[in-house]
């Protein structure tokens, strides 16, 4: 004797019971918290300026005095050259130079929130820029000389 009753579809999962209030908050700090301190990592090293200037500076930023600062900023502050922050640096470009060679005297500024006596201004190194073929050669650790910037 078989008896025809309607037989339930095969689930694919297993069903769970309402999520309570505690687990949804849980669940929400067990996310925040990794992923601020990966922002807050990730900021601390400097990767978020590398890839901002990265999608920033083109070609056509060799010749805007701004954004030249701005990605040499980045590019000492990153590559060792310096162990000042990037907002304690002090570029001074120099008015005399052909507009397609410049040069950048790069100074540690002493005020605000950057240490040190405030009535110095020490020269660190020079930049001289071919902004033509787009290539930079430093003095760093050899004044007068110059040399390609350090990788």
């Amino acid at each position: 004797m078989t008896q025809d009753s309607p037989t339930a579809p095969p689930r694919l999962s297993r069903r769970r019971g309402p999520v309570t209030l505690r687990q949804r908050i849980v669940r929400r700090v067990l996310m925040i918290v990794p992923m601020a301190a990966l922002v807050f990592v990730v900021g601390r090293m400097g990767w978020l300026d590398q890839a901002a200037d990265k999608l920033t500076f083109s070609r056509t930023s060799w010749f805007d005095n701004t954004a030249l600062v701005e990605h040499y900023r980045t590019i000492v502050t990153h590559n060792g050259m310096t162990s000042v922050s990037g907002n304690c640096l002090l570029f001074v470009l120099n008015g005399n130079d052909p507009p397609d060679a410049t040069r950048i005297d790069v100074m540690e500024k002493h005020s605000g929130t950057c240490p040190g006596d405030r009535n110095t201004l020490p020269k660190l190194f020079t930049l001289q820029i071919d902004r033509i073929d787009q290539k930079a050669l430093t003095d760093w650790q050899s004044p007068g000389v110059f040399h390609p910037l350090p990788r």
